[in-house]
């Protein structure tokens, strides 16, 4: 159903529905496909692009790995894997999760530090599963959106492993580029699994972020 939302969503200034709620071109949607069926400059335009830059940004989304995730079973234990690294990381390193950032230090044992992790990441599926279905009424996509949020959280699980070879005054840096990966990943997760735009899941992303931020701060957990 993700697919299907995502893709009504990015054609929703071409499209109408009627009374039967049946999707119809609207006169945007028609001059587009005229255009189209014209050719011309219209598909020199669609061949430039697929350019440098446009190549790296599904990367930097990894928009070819989510695209796969409409197979969540197959893509399943690769979400468990990330997450499995990412909580042994974070113990192993003696440095807490604090969903996009650590503490440098733990006052929790190895076993207790490594389901932290793990705890995260479960409140930030059960937390994005309510606030998409109360703001878009977005449902379904479940399994989906758990294996695209074990994808998101790659960068983020990395971070630990850095840690222990540098100080935390050195990596640190590498963990601000880390996260902002994180929530560029994050977008695409909730654009993938929910159908959202990639402006609305971007938004969202962020949104998530500066919760992350506010209550740390809050907590005085932030350093």
């Amino acid at each position: 159903m993700g697919t299907v939302y995502y893709h009504l969503d990015m054609l929703s200034d071409y499209l109408t529905q009627d009374k039967q709620r049946k999707y119809h071109l609207n006169d945007r949607g028609r001059l587009l496909c005229q255009s189209l069926k014209g050719g011309g400059a219209s598909s020199s335009t669609l061949q430039m692009s697929e350019t440098l830059g446009h190549r790296l940004s599904r990367w930097l989304f990894l928009v070819p790995v989510f695209a796969k995730t409409t197979q969540s079973l197959k893509l399943l234990p690769l979400a468990l894997i990330i997450f499995v690294a990412g909580a042994l990381g974070s113990a192993l390193a003696s440095s807490q999760s604090l969903l996009f950032f650590y503490s440098p230090f733990t006052a929790y044992q190895f076993e207790t530090t490594a389901l932290l992790y793990v705890f995260n990441w479960i409140s930030l599926f059960l937390f994005s599963e309510l606030v998409i279905y109360l703001f878009f009424k977005r449902t379904g996509g479940d399994l989906q959106l758990f294996v695209c949020l074990g994808v998101a959280s790659f960068p983020v699980a990395l971070f630990p492993y850095l840690y222990m070879f540098l100080s935390y005054e050195v990596a640190r840096y590498f963990l601000l580029v880390l996260t902002i990966w994180s929530v560029m990943l994050l977008a695409s997760a909730y654009s993938f699994s929910k159908g959202l735009r990639l402006d609305k899941s971007i938004v969202l992303s962020l949104s998530v972020l500066y919760l992350n931020t506010a209550i740390l701060l809050v907590t005085g957990r932030l350093l």
